[in-house]
């Protein structure tokens, strides 16, 4: 039940056709009819039911494409990080299995509860938490986008958060969130910034982001597996923020905002002269072209939510609340 509170997926070209054809509504008032321009109108992104429409259809899709290891069966009702994530994933699987995975166990959902912002303009979005039957206590956080009345909604970014982990969403007398728009200065990082500032800080270090898993707890990951006997790790980091991987971003009631971004990582094995690489496992094996002598690069796809306060805040710092990442190719060399 559900209650309401309140491989990289191209876009189509013909979208700006769509758009123009489909984004007017038209309304009656006393004095007649009335045109209202969905393009320019501040308006919630859905109801309340079409979001758990959305959410049960995505959930369908989902099920079928990894009970056979097909992405095709899915491919509509995912983009962006996950779109790559999730193509990924079914590709290694189909090549392991290619008669399906034997495995599988449908994904339920349930209380889930949907934060939906009003905003002018395309792409419409909106938030969805809901408990799994997998992921054991952790809730499902997913975030729906689409670019047109006539399209299909789909998750661009979906991880995993602990109960109670998120900041309370700002919202209207009726319900509705409020949308921070990508070059926001009113945040410490404006939503557009932050998966370049992440990355940077990956590399870097520094200032700017809260202690964590995700943050000083990764680094120190990193730094002590950059150098094994025999093997070396070097670790790239590059932000992704154009597209289906743009960043949105949820007005919390502190002035601050809950944001969504993507960020993409390569990591490069080298073994030392006189040693070989250590044999990737059979997922890794599927996605990797060309032969693993001496090195092995992977690339991975990684989406996440942050608590970017607001800024001149007394604690500036952002708060990479849960990332999810996973591996889309592999190259031997």
């Amino acid at each position: 039940m559900s209650r309401d509170l309140g491989p990289r997926r191209p876009r189509r070209l013909d979208r700006r056709v769509l758009l123009a054809a489909s984004v007017t509504a038209l309304s009656l008032t006393a004095s007649g009819c009335v045109v209202v321009h969905g393009e320019r109108e501040v308006l919630p992104a859905t109801t309340r039911a079409e979001a758990a429409v959305a959410l049960r259809e995505f959930t369908a899709a989902y099920n079928k494409a990894d009970a056979a290891y097909d992405s095709s069966l899915d491919a509509d009702h995912v983009t962006g990080a996950l779109g790559d994530i999730d193509a990924a994933r079914l590709k290694a699987g189909h090549t392991n299995s290619p008669g399906g995975n034997s495995a599988h166990t449908p994904l339920e959902f349930s209380d889930a509860v949907y934060t939906i912002p009003e905003k002018a303009g395309w792409p419409r979005w909106f938030m969805a938490e809901a408990q799994g039957n997998k992921g054991g206590a952790l809730h499902w956080l997913m975030l729906f986008t689409r670019d047109g009345l006539d399209e299909t909604w789909q998750v661009a970014y979906l991880t995993l958060v602990a109960p109670d982990a998120l900041p309370e969403v700002r919202k209207n007398a009726d319900g509705w969130a409020e949308a921070v728009p990508a070059n926001s200065t009113e945040l410490a990082v404006a939503p557009d910034e932050l998966s370049k500032r992440y990355a940077t800080y990956l590399k870097e270090g520094g200032a700017g982001f809260t202690a964590g898993a995700h943050t000083s707890g990764w680094r120190a990951q990193r730094a002590k597996t950059a150098k094994r006997p025999g093997l070396a790790t070097q670790y790239i980091d590059e932000p992704m923020s154009g597209d289906a991987y743009a960043p949105l971003a949820l007005r919390t009631v502190d002035g601050g905002a809950l944001v969504f971004f993507t960020t993409r990582r390569y990591e490069k094995q080298t073994a030392f002269a006189g040693t070989s690489i250590p044999a990737p496992n059979a997922s890794v094996k599927a996605l990797t072209t060309g032969e693993v002598r001496q090195s092995l690069t992977m690339e991975f796809m990684s989406n996440g939510v942050a608590v970017d306060p607001a800024r001149g805040a007394a604690d500036s710092d952002v708060t990479i609340v849960s990332r999810l990442e996973g591996l889309t190719s592999a190259q031997g060399g």
